[in-house]
């Protein structure tokens, strides 16, 4: 019989040689990225979209057959390739951006540019060979050159960003108006009817402004499958240039006009954000220990309680300001209300039929938004 020390021994030495593997695995990742680097030159030089979604889907469909001869499970396959593809095009996107150094060593003023998505935006811009200055009382992170007040820059730059609150940015719009800097204007702001006034006098003041919503957070780190909203407000050579801003990335780009984009952004932020408020508040309240609930947690709380805590853990300025400063924001959070007190009478009441139709709109609604994942029990 073997001794304690032997099946420890024994231990030891496949460890090991899983350690040897796993740095193996790594060195193929890296010369797959090499070799990606290099494909990612080559599409640029014939003009190529960085991005192929029949080549994804053969290699998916490849690694998922090869997956089986080896005795390995298809979905462990498609979403390692999953992963090294997002790898991949990330890498694509950051070289075609740096690339293209669109920027040509123009200037950009970044007003609050010490926040996190100021901070994106600035090291975004520098990729592309602009010249960064960030005006915040605020020390930004990186190596970008600072004033602590906007109001002591000539604004001679090309372009400036306003990055600030919402209740800020009006009134830097306003003061900006009434010094007509020659550059293009615009405000990356989750919301635009808070803005209003400052845009439109920078257009009563002949200023060349626009206004940008990039519809995803600083930690992003590929642009493939996020959006930037673009409201043009009467100036639609500004929005041409805050456009191309963004046009070495893989991006989607939307325009739509002021009223659209906060009667939508009412469901698309101020809904979701404040069903996960609402969620997290509940079982904060419910006296439940949170541990025993994370021991006990399905597939669907799992997934709920991931966007919960990203939403916990974020701005509260920001989240309070989507909710309250949008004209629209009652509408979402009226029709929130009514489902669940919806749900609550139909439980209630013992009414099979009616939850079973409620199931049935929203799976017909949702067909029409996306695929669904599977949720499990």
């Amino acid at each position: 019989m073997d001794s304690p020390s032997n099946h420890s021994d024994k231990l030891a030495q496949l460890r090991a040689q899983l350690g040897e593997l796993d740095v193996e695995i790594l060195a193929l990742v890296a010369r797959r990225q090499t070799i990606v680097t290099e494909i990612g030159h080559s599409k640029g030089s014939l003009g190529i979209p960085t991005r192929d979604y029949g080549q994804e889907r053969d290699v998916i469909q490849r690694a998922r057959e090869k997956a089986e001869t080896m005795g390995l499970t298809p979905n462990l396959a498609e979403e390692l390739m999953l992963l090294l593809i997002r790898a991949s095009l990330a890498a694509q996107e950051r070289d075609r951006v740096q690339e293209w150094g669109g920027g040509n060593g123009r200037k950009v003023l970044l007003i609050g540019g010490a926040g996190k998505m100021g901070i994106w935006l600035a090291r975004f811009l520098a990729s592309q060979n602009f010249d960064v200055e960030i005006a915040d009382p605020t020390e930004a992170a990186g190596d970008f050159p600072q004033i602590p007040n906007w109001e002591d820059s000539p604004l001679d730059q090309d372009i400036i960003i306003v990055a600030t609150p919402l209740r800020l940015s009006n009134k830097i719009l306003e003061e900006l108006a009434r010094r007509k800097p020659k550059g293009i204007v615009f405000d990356i702001g989750s919301l635009k009817t808070p803005v209003r006034p400052g845009l439109n006098a920078l257009i009563d003041a002949g200023v060349a402004v626009t206004s940008v919503h990039p519809m995803f957070g600083p930690n992003t780190e590929m642009l493939s499958g996020r959006h930037v909203i673009f409201v043009d407000v009467g100036a639609p050579e500004a929005t041409r240039q805050a456009r191309d801003l963004f046009a070495s990335t893989m991006v989607a780009q939307v325009e739509m006009d002021l009223e659209s984009h906060d009667r939508l952004i009412a469901y698309i932020l101020g809904l979701s954000h404040a069903l996960n408020i609402a969620f997290f508040t509940a079982l904060a309240e419910s006296g439940e220990d949170a541990p025993r609930l994370a021991q006990l947690s399905s597939t669907t709380f799992d997934a709920q309680l991931e966007v919960a805590r990203l939403v916990a853990g974020d701005n509260p300025q920001m989240y309070y300001e989507i909710q309250s400063l949008n004209d629209y924001g009652t509408e979402a959070l009226s029709a929130l209300r009514d489902a669940v007190e919806r749900i609550q009478s139909v439980v209630g009441e013992g009414d099979l039929e009616a939850f079973v139709s409620m199931m049935q709109r929203g799976k017909d609604y949702l067909a029409g938004v996306g695929q669904t994942p599977d949720t499990g029990t």
